[in-house]
Protein backbone atom coordinates (compact mmCIF):
# COMPACT_ATOMS: atom_id res chain seq x y z
CA UNK A 1 0.00 0.00 0.00
CA UNK A 2 1.27 3.50 -0.88
CA UNK A 3 1.90 5.77 2.11
CA UNK A 4 2.48 9.51 2.50
CA UNK A 5 5.55 9.91 4.74
CA UNK A 6 4.93 13.64 5.19
CA UNK A 7 2.04 13.16 7.64
CA UNK A 8 1.93 11.56 11.08
CA UNK A 9 4.37 11.43 13.99
CA UNK A 10 7.81 11.27 12.34
CA UNK A 11 9.38 8.53 14.49
CA UNK A 12 6.38 6.24 14.15
CA UNK A 13 6.06 6.87 10.42
CA UNK A 14 9.77 6.34 9.76
CA UNK A 15 10.06 3.21 11.88
CA UNK A 16 6.99 1.63 10.31
CA UNK A 17 8.49 2.37 6.90
CA UNK A 18 12.07 1.31 7.69
CA UNK A 19 11.56 -1.96 9.55
CA UNK A 20 10.24 -3.82 6.47
CA UNK A 21 13.21 -2.34 4.55
CA UNK A 22 15.51 -3.84 7.17
CA UNK A 23 13.78 -7.20 6.81
CA UNK A 24 14.07 -6.98 3.03
CA UNK A 25 17.82 -6.39 3.06
CA UNK A 26 18.31 -9.26 5.51
CA UNK A 27 16.67 -11.58 3.00
CA UNK A 28 18.55 -9.93 0.12
CA UNK A 29 21.84 -10.69 1.85
CA UNK A 30 20.75 -14.29 2.38
CA UNK A 31 21.39 -14.80 -1.34
CA UNK A 32 25.13 -14.25 -0.92
CA UNK A 33 25.33 -15.78 2.54
CA UNK A 34 23.52 -18.89 1.33
CA UNK A 35 25.97 -19.25 -1.56
CA UNK A 36 28.95 -19.13 0.81
CA UNK A 37 27.28 -21.36 3.37
CA UNK A 38 26.41 -24.09 0.91
CA UNK A 39 29.74 -24.20 -0.94
CA UNK A 40 31.69 -23.93 2.31
CA UNK A 41 29.82 -26.83 3.88
CA UNK A 42 29.26 -29.11 0.90
CA UNK A 43 32.15 -28.35 -1.49
CA UNK A 44 35.12 -27.08 0.50
CA UNK A 45 37.39 -24.23 1.54
CA UNK A 46 38.65 -23.48 -1.98
CA UNK A 47 35.08 -23.21 -3.29
CA UNK A 48 34.28 -20.79 -0.46
CA UNK A 49 37.35 -18.75 -1.39
CA UNK A 50 36.23 -18.71 -5.06
CA UNK A 51 32.72 -17.44 -4.26
CA UNK A 52 34.13 -14.81 -1.89
CA UNK A 53 36.66 -13.74 -4.49
CA UNK A 54 33.95 -13.38 -7.16
CA UNK A 55 31.70 -11.52 -4.74
CA UNK A 56 34.02 -8.50 -4.71
CA UNK A 57 33.61 -8.17 -8.49
CA UNK A 58 29.83 -8.64 -8.36
CA UNK A 59 29.73 -5.63 -6.03
CA UNK A 60 30.64 -3.45 -9.02
CA UNK A 61 27.44 -4.48 -10.78
CA UNK A 62 25.47 -4.16 -7.55
CA UNK A 63 26.84 -0.61 -7.22
CA UNK A 64 25.23 0.39 -10.53
CA UNK A 65 21.96 -1.33 -9.62
CA UNK A 66 21.97 0.43 -6.24
CA UNK A 67 22.52 3.81 -7.93
CA UNK A 68 19.57 3.19 -10.26
CA UNK A 69 17.47 2.29 -7.23
CA UNK A 70 18.39 5.46 -5.33
CA UNK A 71 18.11 7.81 -8.31
CA UNK A 72 14.63 6.66 -9.25
CA UNK A 73 13.50 6.38 -5.63
CA UNK A 74 14.46 9.92 -4.58
CA UNK A 75 12.94 11.60 -7.66
CA UNK A 76 9.74 9.51 -7.54
CA UNK A 77 9.49 10.25 -3.78
CA UNK A 78 9.74 13.96 -4.45
CA UNK A 79 7.05 13.84 -7.15
CA UNK A 80 4.85 11.63 -4.97
CA UNK A 81 5.22 14.19 -2.15
CA UNK A 82 4.10 17.02 -4.45
CA UNK A 83 1.29 14.81 -5.83
CA UNK A 84 2.52 15.29 -9.42
CA UNK A 85 1.34 11.80 -10.35
CA UNK A 86 1.56 12.12 -14.13
CA UNK A 87 5.16 13.27 -13.95
CA UNK A 88 5.83 10.57 -11.37
CA UNK A 89 4.70 7.89 -13.81
CA UNK A 90 6.95 9.32 -16.50
CA UNK A 91 9.85 9.20 -14.03
CA UNK A 92 9.15 5.51 -13.39
CA UNK A 93 9.06 4.64 -17.09
CA UNK A 94 12.19 6.70 -17.74
CA UNK A 95 14.01 4.90 -14.94
CA UNK A 96 13.12 1.47 -16.29
CA UNK A 97 14.18 2.32 -19.86
CA UNK A 98 17.47 3.94 -18.84
CA UNK A 99 18.26 1.09 -16.46
CA UNK A 100 17.69 -1.47 -19.21
CA UNK A 101 20.14 0.29 -21.52
CA UNK A 102 22.77 0.61 -18.78
CA UNK A 103 22.35 -3.04 -17.85
CA UNK A 104 22.93 -4.14 -21.45
CA UNK A 105 26.21 -2.21 -21.55
CA UNK A 106 27.38 -3.71 -18.26
CA UNK A 107 26.49 -7.21 -19.39
CA UNK A 108 28.76 -6.74 -22.39
CA UNK A 109 31.55 -5.51 -20.12
CA UNK A 110 31.05 -8.47 -17.80
CA UNK A 111 31.01 -11.06 -20.56
CA UNK A 112 34.18 -9.70 -22.14
CA UNK A 113 36.09 -8.59 -19.05
CA UNK A 114 35.64 -11.12 -16.24
CA UNK A 115 38.96 -12.87 -16.93
CA UNK A 116 40.77 -9.54 -16.81
CA UNK A 117 39.09 -8.55 -13.52
CA UNK A 118 39.95 -11.86 -11.91
CA UNK A 119 43.53 -11.45 -13.00
CA UNK A 120 43.58 -7.87 -11.72
CA UNK A 121 42.88 -9.00 -8.16
CA UNK A 122 45.54 -11.72 -8.34
CA UNK A 123 43.09 -14.61 -8.14
CA UNK A 124 45.08 -17.75 -7.24
CA UNK A 125 45.15 -20.41 -9.94
CA UNK A 126 43.48 -23.02 -7.73
CA UNK A 127 40.29 -20.91 -7.41
CA UNK A 128 40.35 -19.13 -10.80
CA UNK A 129 38.15 -21.65 -12.63
CA UNK A 130 35.36 -21.65 -10.05
CA UNK A 131 35.50 -17.85 -9.71
CA UNK A 132 35.09 -17.44 -13.49
CA UNK A 133 32.23 -19.94 -13.61
CA UNK A 134 30.34 -18.09 -10.87
CA UNK A 135 30.84 -14.71 -12.55
CA UNK A 136 29.87 -15.92 -16.02
CA UNK A 137 26.49 -17.13 -14.74
CA UNK A 138 26.01 -14.06 -12.54
CA UNK A 139 26.46 -11.65 -15.46
CA UNK A 140 23.60 -13.25 -17.42
CA UNK A 141 21.31 -12.54 -14.47
CA UNK A 142 22.08 -8.80 -14.35
CA UNK A 143 18.74 -7.73 -15.93
CA UNK A 144 16.93 -9.33 -12.99
CA UNK A 145 19.19 -7.57 -10.50
CA UNK A 146 18.82 -4.13 -12.11
CA UNK A 147 15.11 -4.10 -12.85
CA UNK A 148 14.26 -5.57 -9.46
CA UNK A 149 16.25 -2.80 -7.74
CA UNK A 150 14.41 -0.10 -9.67
CA UNK A 151 11.06 -1.72 -8.85
CA UNK A 152 11.84 -1.83 -5.12
CA UNK A 153 13.01 1.78 -5.28
CA UNK A 154 9.65 2.77 -6.74
CA UNK A 155 7.77 0.85 -4.04
CA UNK A 156 9.80 2.68 -1.38
CA UNK A 157 9.26 6.04 -3.07
CA UNK A 158 5.50 5.56 -2.75
CA UNK A 159 5.84 4.69 0.93
CA UNK A 160 5.44 0.93 0.50
CA UNK A 161 8.26 -1.05 2.09
CA UNK A 162 6.22 -4.20 2.80
CA UNK A 163 5.63 -5.53 -0.70
CA UNK A 164 9.37 -5.87 -1.54
CA UNK A 165 9.83 -7.57 1.81
CA UNK A 166 7.29 -10.25 0.93
CA UNK A 167 8.93 -10.89 -2.45
CA UNK A 168 12.42 -11.12 -0.98
CA UNK A 169 11.42 -13.34 1.92
CA UNK A 170 9.88 -15.92 -0.40
CA UNK A 171 12.66 -15.68 -2.98
CA UNK A 172 15.53 -15.90 -0.48
CA UNK A 173 14.13 -18.93 1.31
CA UNK A 174 13.58 -20.59 -2.06
CA UNK A 175 17.16 -19.72 -3.02
CA UNK A 176 18.54 -21.52 0.04
CA UNK A 177 16.60 -24.65 -0.85
CA UNK A 178 17.70 -24.42 -4.50
CA UNK A 179 21.36 -23.93 -3.45
CA UNK A 180 21.30 -27.12 -1.43
CA UNK A 181 19.43 -29.04 -4.15
CA UNK A 182 21.78 -27.98 -6.97
CA UNK A 183 25.01 -28.40 -4.98
CA UNK A 184 24.36 -31.39 -2.74
CA UNK A 185 21.61 -33.09 -4.72
CA UNK A 186 22.86 -32.53 -8.28
CA UNK A 187 26.58 -32.13 -7.48
CA UNK A 188 26.87 -28.89 -9.50
CA UNK A 189 29.43 -27.25 -7.17
CA UNK A 190 29.98 -23.48 -7.44
CA UNK A 191 27.90 -23.37 -10.64
CA UNK A 192 24.93 -24.71 -8.69
CA UNK A 193 24.74 -21.75 -6.31
CA UNK A 194 25.12 -19.33 -9.22
CA UNK A 195 22.23 -20.92 -11.15
CA UNK A 196 20.05 -21.02 -8.03
CA UNK A 197 20.56 -17.28 -7.53
CA UNK A 198 19.87 -16.64 -11.23
CA UNK A 199 16.53 -18.45 -11.14
CA UNK A 200 15.27 -17.02 -7.86
CA UNK A 201 16.21 -13.44 -8.68
CA UNK A 202 14.49 -13.83 -12.04
CA UNK A 203 11.23 -14.82 -10.36
CA UNK A 204 11.48 -11.92 -7.87
CA UNK A 205 12.12 -9.45 -10.68
CA UNK A 206 9.13 -10.61 -12.74
CA UNK A 207 6.78 -10.41 -9.75
CA UNK A 208 8.03 -7.00 -8.60
CA UNK A 209 7.70 -5.42 -12.05
CA UNK A 210 4.23 -6.87 -12.57
CA UNK A 211 2.95 -5.53 -9.26
CA UNK A 212 4.56 -2.08 -9.43
CA UNK A 213 3.36 -1.43 -13.00
CA UNK A 214 -0.10 -2.69 -12.08
CA UNK A 215 -0.19 -0.35 -9.10
CA UNK A 216 0.78 2.64 -11.24
CA UNK A 217 -2.26 2.01 -13.44
CA UNK A 218 -4.52 2.61 -10.43
CA UNK A 219 -3.01 6.04 -9.66
CA UNK A 220 -5.02 8.75 -11.40
CA UNK A 221 -3.14 11.37 -13.42
CA UNK A 222 -4.22 14.09 -15.80
CA UNK A 223 -3.62 13.23 -19.45
CA UNK A 224 -1.47 10.44 -20.77
CA UNK A 225 2.00 10.40 -19.10
CA UNK A 226 4.98 10.42 -21.43
CA UNK A 227 6.98 7.20 -21.67
CA UNK A 228 10.34 8.94 -21.51
CA UNK A 229 11.67 12.34 -20.44
CA UNK A 230 15.22 13.58 -20.91
CA UNK A 231 14.60 16.24 -18.28
CA UNK A 232 13.57 13.67 -15.69
CA UNK A 233 16.46 11.43 -16.72
CA UNK A 234 18.74 14.36 -15.92
CA UNK A 235 17.12 14.77 -12.49
CA UNK A 236 17.42 11.05 -11.80
CA UNK A 237 21.04 11.06 -12.96
CA UNK A 238 21.94 13.90 -10.57
CA UNK A 239 21.09 11.51 -7.71
CA UNK A 240 21.98 8.20 -9.37
CA UNK A 241 25.43 9.01 -10.77
CA UNK A 242 27.00 10.10 -7.45
CA UNK A 243 25.42 7.06 -5.78
CA UNK A 244 26.84 4.82 -8.51
CA UNK A 245 30.23 6.48 -8.18
CA UNK A 246 30.10 6.03 -4.42
CA UNK A 247 29.28 2.35 -4.60
CA UNK A 248 31.62 1.78 -7.55
CA UNK A 249 34.52 3.38 -5.73
CA UNK A 250 33.71 1.23 -2.72
CA UNK A 251 33.68 -1.82 -4.99
CA UNK A 252 36.96 -0.85 -6.67
CA UNK A 253 38.45 -0.21 -3.25
CA UNK A 254 37.27 -3.63 -2.09
CA UNK A 255 38.80 -5.20 -5.19
CA UNK A 256 42.14 -3.53 -4.40
CA UNK A 257 41.88 -4.75 -0.82
CA UNK A 258 40.88 -8.22 -2.06
CA UNK A 259 44.05 -8.25 -4.16
CA UNK A 260 46.11 -7.58 -1.04
CA UNK A 261 44.23 -10.27 0.88
CA UNK A 262 44.76 -12.80 -1.92
CA UNK A 263 48.49 -12.46 -1.37
CA UNK A 264 48.08 -14.15 2.02
CA UNK A 265 46.71 -17.39 0.50
CA UNK A 266 43.42 -19.34 0.27
CA UNK A 267 42.97 -19.79 4.05
CA UNK A 268 42.99 -16.05 4.76
CA UNK A 269 40.81 -15.56 1.67
CA UNK A 270 38.28 -18.08 2.98
CA UNK A 271 38.21 -16.55 6.47
CA UNK A 272 37.77 -13.06 5.08
CA UNK A 273 35.10 -14.29 2.65
CA UNK A 274 33.01 -15.64 5.51
CA UNK A 275 33.52 -12.68 7.85
CA UNK A 276 33.01 -9.97 5.22
CA UNK A 277 29.64 -11.51 4.31
CA UNK A 278 28.59 -11.07 7.94
CA UNK A 279 30.01 -7.54 7.95
CA UNK A 280 28.30 -6.63 4.68
CA UNK A 281 25.02 -7.93 6.07
CA UNK A 282 25.21 -5.22 8.74
CA UNK A 283 26.58 -2.41 6.55
CA UNK A 284 24.07 -3.07 3.78
CA UNK A 285 21.25 -3.19 6.33
CA UNK A 286 22.31 0.15 7.82
CA UNK A 287 22.66 1.59 4.30
CA UNK A 288 19.15 0.46 3.46
CA UNK A 289 17.80 2.13 6.58
CA UNK A 290 19.66 5.23 5.40
CA UNK A 291 17.79 4.88 2.11
CA UNK A 292 14.57 4.92 4.12
CA UNK A 293 15.69 8.23 5.62
CA UNK A 294 16.32 9.43 2.04
CA UNK A 295 12.74 8.61 1.01
CA UNK A 296 11.40 10.28 4.16
CA UNK A 297 13.52 13.38 3.49
CA UNK A 298 12.57 13.60 -0.20
CA UNK A 299 8.83 13.24 0.44
CA UNK A 300 8.85 15.84 3.22
CA UNK A 301 10.91 18.35 1.26
CA UNK A 302 8.59 17.77 -1.71
CA UNK A 303 5.63 18.46 0.59
CA UNK A 304 7.30 21.66 1.90
CA UNK A 305 7.93 20.33 5.44
CA UNK A 306 11.70 20.68 6.05
CA UNK A 307 11.25 20.77 9.82
CA UNK A 308 10.32 17.06 9.76
CA UNK A 309 13.72 16.20 8.28
CA UNK A 310 15.49 16.78 11.61
CA UNK A 311 12.92 14.65 13.43
CA UNK A 312 13.33 11.92 10.82
CA UNK A 313 17.12 11.93 11.22
CA UNK A 314 16.89 11.58 15.00
CA UNK A 315 14.35 8.78 14.67
CA UNK A 316 16.53 7.01 12.09
CA UNK A 317 19.61 7.31 14.28
CA UNK A 318 17.78 5.90 17.27
CA UNK A 319 16.58 2.96 15.18
CA UNK A 320 20.04 2.03 13.83
CA UNK A 321 21.65 2.28 17.25
CA UNK A 322 19.01 -0.02 18.75
CA UNK A 323 19.78 -2.54 16.00
CA UNK A 324 23.56 -2.19 16.45
CA UNK A 325 23.56 -3.23 20.14
CA UNK A 326 22.64 -6.93 19.70
CA UNK A 327 24.65 -7.22 16.47
CA UNK A 328 27.86 -5.96 18.06
CA UNK A 329 27.42 -8.27 21.06
CA UNK A 330 26.69 -11.23 18.78
CA UNK A 331 29.67 -10.63 16.50
CA UNK A 332 32.10 -9.99 19.36
CA UNK A 333 31.16 -12.93 21.57
CA UNK A 334 29.70 -15.34 19.00
CA UNK A 335 31.80 -14.57 15.94
CA UNK A 336 33.52 -17.96 15.94
CA UNK A 337 30.22 -19.81 15.73
CA UNK A 338 28.91 -17.50 13.02
CA UNK A 339 32.03 -17.97 10.88
CA UNK A 340 31.75 -21.72 11.51
CA UNK A 341 28.48 -21.66 9.57
CA UNK A 342 30.62 -21.33 6.43
CA UNK A 343 33.33 -23.83 7.32
CA UNK A 344 33.91 -27.43 8.29
CA UNK A 345 36.52 -26.78 10.99
CA UNK A 346 36.14 -24.50 14.01
CA UNK A 347 39.93 -24.13 14.28
CA UNK A 348 42.65 -23.15 11.83
CA UNK A 349 43.90 -20.03 10.06
CA UNK A 350 40.71 -19.39 8.09
CA UNK A 351 38.57 -19.46 11.25
CA UNK A 352 40.99 -17.25 13.20
CA UNK A 353 41.07 -14.73 10.35
CA UNK A 354 37.29 -14.42 10.24
CA UNK A 355 36.91 -14.06 14.01
CA UNK A 356 39.63 -11.41 14.25
CA UNK A 357 38.08 -9.37 11.44
CA UNK A 358 34.69 -9.30 13.19
CA UNK A 359 36.18 -8.34 16.55
CA UNK A 360 38.10 -5.44 15.05
CA UNK A 361 35.29 -3.90 12.98
CA UNK A 362 32.04 -4.70 14.82
CA UNK A 363 32.44 -2.27 17.78
CA UNK A 364 32.54 0.57 15.26
CA UNK A 365 29.12 -0.15 13.76
CA UNK A 366 27.72 2.59 16.01
CA UNK A 367 30.04 5.05 14.28
CA UNK A 368 29.30 4.06 10.68
CA UNK A 369 25.55 4.10 11.42
CA UNK A 370 25.76 7.85 12.17
CA UNK A 371 27.39 8.43 8.79
CA UNK A 372 24.82 6.37 6.89
CA UNK A 373 21.85 8.07 8.56
CA UNK A 374 23.31 11.51 7.78
CA UNK A 375 24.07 10.38 4.22
CA UNK A 376 20.42 9.40 3.86
CA UNK A 377 19.34 12.97 4.59
CA UNK A 378 21.95 14.48 2.26
CA UNK A 379 20.95 12.16 -0.58
CA UNK A 380 17.21 12.72 -0.06
CA UNK A 381 17.80 16.46 -0.19
CA UNK A 382 19.88 16.16 -3.36
CA UNK A 383 23.06 17.50 -1.70
CA UNK A 384 25.22 15.04 -3.59
CA UNK A 385 28.44 17.08 -3.49
CA UNK A 386 28.57 16.87 0.29
CA UNK A 387 27.54 13.23 0.19
CA UNK A 388 30.35 12.34 -2.21
CA UNK A 389 32.99 14.28 -0.25
CA UNK A 390 32.28 12.34 2.93
CA UNK A 391 32.09 8.99 1.16
CA UNK A 392 35.23 9.29 -0.93
CA UNK A 393 37.29 10.52 2.01
CA UNK A 394 36.32 7.39 3.93
CA UNK A 395 37.03 5.07 1.00
CA UNK A 396 40.33 6.52 -0.13
CA UNK A 397 41.71 6.57 3.40
CA UNK A 398 40.53 3.00 4.03
CA UNK A 399 42.19 1.63 0.89
CA UNK A 400 45.45 3.50 1.42
CA UNK A 401 45.67 2.40 5.05
CA UNK A 402 44.80 -1.21 4.19
CA UNK A 403 47.67 -1.40 1.74
CA UNK A 404 50.10 0.48 3.99
CA UNK A 405 49.30 -1.43 7.18
CA UNK A 406 49.37 -4.83 5.48
CA UNK A 407 53.17 -4.67 5.26
CA UNK A 408 54.05 -4.26 8.96
CA UNK A 409 50.95 -5.95 10.44
CA UNK A 410 49.97 -8.52 7.80
CA UNK A 411 46.27 -9.16 7.22
CA UNK A 412 45.46 -7.67 10.64
CA UNK A 413 46.58 -4.27 9.35
CA UNK A 414 44.02 -4.51 6.56
CA UNK A 415 41.18 -5.06 9.05
CA UNK A 416 42.30 -2.04 11.11
CA UNK A 417 41.75 0.28 8.14
CA UNK A 418 37.95 -0.07 8.36
CA UNK A 419 37.37 1.81 11.68
CA UNK A 420 39.75 4.64 10.77
CA UNK A 421 38.03 5.30 7.44
CA UNK A 422 34.61 5.14 9.10
CA UNK A 423 35.66 7.73 11.70
CA UNK A 424 36.67 10.24 9.03
CA UNK A 425 33.54 9.62 6.96
CA UNK A 426 31.26 9.92 10.01
CA UNK A 427 32.83 13.22 11.04
CA UNK A 428 32.32 14.76 7.60
CA UNK A 429 28.78 13.44 7.07
CA UNK A 430 27.65 14.63 10.50
CA UNK A 431 29.17 18.07 9.88
CA UNK A 432 27.44 18.38 6.50
CA UNK A 433 24.12 17.35 8.04
CA UNK A 434 24.47 19.96 10.80
CA UNK A 435 24.94 22.72 8.22
CA UNK A 436 22.00 21.61 6.04
CA UNK A 437 19.14 23.99 5.11
CA UNK A 438 16.62 22.07 7.30
CA UNK A 439 18.36 23.62 10.33
CA UNK A 440 17.35 27.04 9.03
CA UNK A 441 13.71 25.98 8.78
CA UNK A 442 13.63 26.26 4.99
CA UNK A 443 14.80 24.41 1.88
Amino acid sequence: MNKDLSVGEPQKVLWQFCLPLFGSIIFQQLYNIADSFVVGKFVGEQALAAVGNSYEITLIFIAFAFGCNIGSSVIVSRLFGTKAYGEMKTAVYTSLIATGVLCAVLMLVGILGCDWLLGLIRTPEEVFGDSKLYLDIYVWGLPFLFLYNVATGIFSAMGDSRTPFYFLAASSLTNIAADILFVKGFGMGVGGVAWATFLCQGISCALALTVVLGRLKHISAEGRPAIFSWRLLGSISVIAVPSILQQSFISVGNIIIQGAINGFGPSVMAGYSAAVKLNNLVITSLTTLGNGVSNFTAQNLGAGKPERVRQGFRAGLKLVWILCVPIVLLYWFGGRYLVYLFMEDITGEAMDTGVLFLRIVSPFYFMISVKLAADGVLRGAGLMGRFMAATFSDLILRVVLALALSFPLGSTGIWCAWPIGWLVGMTLSAAFYRTGPWHKGNQ
